[in-house]
């Protein structure tokens, strides 16, 4: 085994190890641990303080969980919207291709709760079978590698995937959704990276959800996928007890810009049966949001979505009293001082301001004109100083 994955394997998934380590009661984990399991890896396990802290709270069992029993398993319909196996296919131009139903983690708070733990990855015949699908449909240009974590697969797995979706002549983009880099730093080799670089442009979105979770072995890891060129997102969920609060949030966006991480993502949390005690209203939300904007740099500012239950897809919401009024004169906006701002609309003007390529123009003097010439359009000094482009000055020669 290579080195990340003797650490993984050193990662708690018995009841009984849990309860020794941290006096809790091992038969009341056995009951939440049936339906879903448990993983926690020796990097996460580290950055545990004290009970039922911020890290705690996602990774721990909670008997909660069981008494969540009237939600949906999957909510946000991802099942129905599966044409092949493993492959989701709600949005016009991209797909999600679950590779894998493991994680170096498993969250409480798991949107896939119904899913994660199960053995196994993506089998040939399987891979194939979604190859084909997006062969078929030239509209996808996006895929979207999830699971489970892709990049528990080891390399020469994650490799196949790589090479066979490069096949695909209209697939333009690869992207990754991943918690390893932050929860099992280890796995992030400087061989993955030279592997994951043959095959850009690719990109990764990487969950963090609480500041102390950037420890300088993560930032490390982080900056090694940013040194092979891939442009690297963080998508966050709100959860309650958790980063339920802007100054966590602040300081969360600022950790991962120093790792040289975009804040993408803030999801309100799911309606997935055993997370609910997780979610917040939605006001939490846009308040953190409105607590950031304007406070801290534009690009630290994640989008605020709702995946909609129903299978809906990611609904963005800002707060509503960014913009006051609108009308056909012009908007009243109100920016994060307070201090209301008047935009007015462009005046209507029906006169075209430039002449369209290929069309003679029609000015007030027929000495203003311009005359196509060939495929170049001359100035007024008759010359056409820009080759096929549009013509420049005498002077320009």
């Amino acid at each position: 085994m290579e080195e990340w994955q003797q650490i993984l394997a050193k990662s708690i998934v018995k009841p009984k190890d849990l309860a020794e380590r941290f006096g809790l009661d091992e038969k009341e984990i056995e009951a939440i641990v049936g339906p879903y399991p448990m993983r926690i890896t020796p990097t996460v396990l580290e950055t545990i303080k004290s009970k039922d802290d911020a890290i705690w709270k996602q990774v721990v069992p909670d008997i909660v969980e069981l008494a969540d029993i009237d939600a949906e398993d999957d909510p946000l319909e991802e099942d129905l919207m599966s044409p092949v196996p493993h492959l989701v296919h709600r949005y016009p131009d991209r797909v999600l291709l679950m590779v894998t139903n493991q994680c170096p983690i498993y969250c409480r708070f798991c949107t896939r709760k119904r899913l994660v733990g199960k053995p196994g990855f993506l089998k040939k015949g399987e891979l194939d079978r979604a190859i084909q699908y997006l062969r078929e449909h030239r509209e996808v240009r996006d895929v979207i590698l999830s699971g489970g974590d892709p990049l528990l697969l080891p390399d020469h797995l994650l490799e196949r995937i790589f090479k066979a979706l490069r096949t695909i002549p209209h697939l333009e983009l690869i992207r990754i959704g991943s918690r390893v880099p932050g929860s099992l730093p280890q796995r992030i080799t400087p061989k993955l990276c030279e592997m994951v670089k043959k095959y850009h442009p690719i990109y990764m979105n990487l969950h963090f959800n609480h500041p102390d979770e950037l420890t300088t072995e993560v930032k490390a890891a982080c900056g090694m996928l940013a040194d092979a060129g891939i442009p690297l997102g963080a998508q966050t969920v709100l959860l309650k007890g958790v980063n339920d609060n802007p100054d966590i949030m602040k300081r969360l966006v600022h950790q991962l810009l120093l790792a040289r991480v975009k804040p993408y993502y803030l999801y309100q949390a799911d309606l997935t049966k055993g997370t609910n005690h997780f979610r917040t209203s939605v006001e939490t939300g846009l308040n953190i949001i409105k607590a950031l904007q304007g406070h801290t740099s534009g690009m630290a500012v994640p989008h605020f979505v709702i995946d909609a239950p129903g299978g809906g897809g990611k609904i963005p919401l800002l707060p509503d009293d960014y913009l006051v009024h609108m009308d056909k004169d012009g908007a009243l906006l109100r920016n994060y001082e307070n201090k209301t701002f008047h935009y007015p609309q462009p005046k209507p003007d029906n006169r075209r301001e430039l002449p369209m390529v290929g069309i003679g123009a029609s000015l007030d003097t027929a000495e203003e004109s311009y005359v196509t010439c060939g495929n170049s359009y001359p100035d007024r000094d008759g010359y056409a100083a820009w080759g096929n482009s549009c013509g420049g000055d005498a002077d320009d020669l």
